[in-house]
């Protein structure tokens, strides 16, 4: 099999007539397939339930996105038996064969760009552009992981020794379980699931409650790209309580997780119990939350700066793991920054992302509306709200982009992951003080600095404790193969996304020594 070399999915230009028409008539066919139903998919076959739970627009929390079916025990454990079967078979599938069914999948994800971008619009709110990067991001991942499996599968450097052949080989884990976020639900679904299922592992793939349906788009991909039937299945439930199932099984070899720290904490400590017939010691692989900043020195382009820190504290309504919700800035400036925020906050439109015009949408749904407006409140009190601060949840779930300034470093708005739209501003003495405050916090995922100081990047190389960091640029937009993502502390288990390394966290290396060979 000859492989190009890899290279990330361009992003949909929508200034272009013929892509916004594309878009339109896509956004027009999807919404005629709204409340539709969808199975379980254990195995080859689909399953209905007497329980369902629905998928809302979030936007229009009337609007019925799909009806999903609620799995009981009886469901779960058929999964997981399936996966276990299948597992011994597909774990001695060529790797190249593994392979091509992610780059298949890339392409037949790459053909539906459109259509899997109007049902992001439509189920978790997204707007076009955001939504079209969460598309090429899929692509990427499928690309990405697909080559990196076939490089795994080759062998491996060892120091020679005279007398003996020695092989080192990559083998997969074995049956695990998929949890995945609402906010990415098609690239960091597409990214865990495929990394599994590629290195030879079987999973069950449990999507959040909030968007249920773009992931049974995804294994509908799987299944036309060929996949062969119990490698990969669709088990959508809300609740913890089968999560913790899943979870606590002790036929369950690992568990991937995005989410909150608070629920990938719970995961950490569930699966660290040894169950009666567990015979491993389960591996999680967590990308949780962040408080991240952006440190803007007196020396940097406050244009630059103000562009950046509005882009990642506001692209999807703030809703990104990596977004920017603290802005560190030398008391110097501090005041002509802010000038410059407020006269970009200004242009933001706030409606229906199905409208290309609004760059922001809602909010995932009731509770992280009442949250983060509750977030407000708290902010008003630890300093100055100084633009937006209202929400409304008439007809979906909208709250505007908020700042607020003279947040002190230990304010609960400062400290706490908000996930939503609020920008909260901290000013620094000095660059010393403002690295300080940028590393008082438990999480350590995503920063940036805007500097032209070589000495402040150098310095801030070595000090700011974070898994991603950037100079000169927004914290948010990490690409696959350019940015391998993922954080310290209690951001996660530092997982790479997108990275070389990522792959080896699905497999376990087994080395084979044979002496006295004999011709």
């Amino acid at each position: 099999m000859v492989i190009s070399e890899f290279k990330n999915e361009p992003l949909t230009d929508f200034s272009i007539p013929e892509n916004k028409k594309k878009m339109e008539l896509a956004l027009n066919k999807v919404k005629g397939e709204l409340s539709n139903e969808y199975p379980l998919i254990i195995g080859n076959k689909r399953i209905k339930t007497d329980a369902k739970f629905y998928s809302h627009n979030p936007a229009n929390k009337k609007e019925i996105v799909g009806s999903v079916q609620q799995p009981s025990e009886q469901e779960i454990e058929k999964a997981i038996k399936v996966a276990l079967d299948t597992f011994n078979t597909w774990k001695y599938t060529d790797a190249n064969e593994r392979a091509g069914y992610l780059f298949k999948a890339a392409s037949i994800v790459r053909n539906r760009k459109f259509e899997l971008s109007s049902w992001l619009i439509y189920e978790v709110g997204k707007s076009w552009v955001e939504a079209d990067a969460d598309v090429a991001e899929t692509i990427d991942f499928l690309e990405f992981y697909g080559r990196e499996a076939i490089r795994y599968s080759n062998p491996q450097p060892l120091t020679s020794i005279i007398g003996e052949a020695n092989e080192l080989k990559y083998i997969p884990l074995g049956m695990g379980l998929i949890i995945a976020p609402w906010n990415f639900p098609l690239a960091i679904l597409a990214g865990m699931t495929s990394a599994a299922l590629v290195t030879g592992n079987t999973v069950i793939m449990k999507p959040s409650s909030d968007s249920p349906v773009i992931a049974y788009k995804f294994m509908e991909i799987l299944e036309e790209a060929g996949l062969p039937a119990g490698v990969v299945n669709f088990l959508p439930g809300r609740g913890g309580t089968i999560g913790d199932g899943l979870v606590l099984h002790p036929n369950t070899r690992f568990i991937a997780f995005t989410g909150s720290m608070e629920v990938g904490l719970r995961i950490n400590e569930l699966a660290s119990k040894s169950q009666d017939g567990q015979i491993w010691i389960k591996r999680v692989i967590a990308e949780m939350g962040g408080k991240n900043a952006i440190i803007v020195d007196e020396s940097a382009d406050l244009e630059a700066a103000a562009t950046g820190i509005i882009a990642s504290a506001f692209g999807y309504q703030g809703q990104k793991c990596s977004a920017c919700s603290r802005a560190i800035v030398h008391q110097a400036i501090y005041d002509k920054l802010i000038d410059k925020l407020i006269e970009k906050v200004k242009n933001i439109k706030v409606g229906d992302p199905a409208d290309p015009n609004n760059y922001m949408g809602p909010v995932i749904n009731e509770w992280a509306f009442r949250a983060i407006m509750e977030y407000i409140e708290i902010g008003k009190k630890e300093g100055q709200l100084i633009y937006g601060g209202n929400g409304s949840a008439t007809t979906g779930y909208f709250i505007e982009p908020t700042i607020i300034r003279d947040i002190e470093s230990n304010d609960r708005i400062a400290q706490e992951e908000i996930f939503g739209p609020v920008l909260a501003i901290i000013k620094a003495k000095d660059f010393d003080h403002a690295l300080q405050i940028a590393n008082n916090t438990k999480y350590g995922l995503t920063g940036a600095v805007y500097t032209k100081n070589r000495k402040y990047v150098e310095l801030t190389k070595q000090s700011f404790h974070c898994g991603n960091l950037y100079f000169n640029r927004k914290c948010t937009g990490a690409f696959v193969g350019v940015h391998p993502f993922g954080g310290f502390n209690m951001s996660g288990t530092d997982s790479k996304a997108g990275g070389r390394d990522y792959l080896l966290l699905f497999l376990q290396a087994k080395l084979m020594s044979e002496a006295n060979i004999v011709a």
